[in-house]
């Protein structure tokens, strides 16, 4: 058994370009998948968020078709209901990266308001990648690394292989052209050399230690990547 660190958004919008504040947080799939196979596989998870807030879910990824059917949404609202961890978040400040096997982050459109510029969250990523532990990030989480760049704009993370929320599917649900910035972007421009697979197909993506997800279907493969890893 292995400590799990999950990283979660704090923010409950996402700022708009013209200033509307859309109502988000951590998206369902991104949090109940990989929860299940951490757990399935005997490993403990600890959540930590800015400031230990209590993370919310994004209403949306609750809606069956969004979810991808009924049963799935209730299932995806009972692992929630029941994992207590989510309850009693730490913060990021009060973490101790040397407790944890491997750190995972999940997405949702929270971190494009707050983990992309969150300082703690950018120290810790620097550190976790260093490591050498599996550190996964998946869909719009990777707007974390915009916060590890240092005064001088360079980063740990440059020209690692990386994926994440595609402009296409941006589009797709509604806010590519509503956004301030575009996470597919701002990855390349970081630089990175990112890649995408098919709009909504799982697509992972391993360079070294570090695993990152295209979208909400990728993070269950992800985690089970991040699972064989530890083992």
């Amino acid at each position: 058994m292995a400590k799990i660190l999950c990283v979660m958004t704090g923010a409950s919008y996402w700022t708009l370009k013209d200033g509307h504040r859309h109502p988000t947080g951590y998206w369902a799939e991104e949090f109940t998948a990989p929860y299940g196979v951490f757990t399935d596989a005997g490993h403990e998870i600890t959540v930590a968020t800015p400031g230990g807030v209590v993370p919310v879910v994004d209403t949306m990824s609750l809606e069956p078709p969004m979810a991808g059917g009924e049963k799935t949404a209730l299932r995806q609202e009972a692992v929630i209901e029941s994992a207590d961890e989510l309850r009693h978040p730490i913060s990021l400040k009060e973490v101790h990266l040397e407790d944890y096997a491997a750190v995972y982050y999940p997405g949702g459109h929270g971190p494009m308001e707050d983990l992309s510029v969150d300082p703690d969250s950018g120290s810790l990523l620097r550190k976790a990648l260093a490591s050498g532990n599996p550190l996964g990030i998946v869909c719009h989480a990777p707007a974390a690394l915009l916060a590890t760049r240092d005064a001088n704009g360079e980063t740990p993370f440059a020209n690692y292989r990386v994926t994440g929320f595609c402009n296409e599917e941006e589009a797709g649900v509604g806010f590519a052209d509503k956004a301030k910035w575009l996470l597919e972007d701002e990855l390349k421009k970081l630089p990175t050399q990112y890649s995408r697979g098919p709009a909504w197909k799982p697509y992972t993506v391993v360079d070294r230690t570090l695993f990152t997800g295209q979208n909400p279907a990728s993070s269950g493969p992800l985690a089970k990547e991040i699972v064989k890893a530890l083992s």
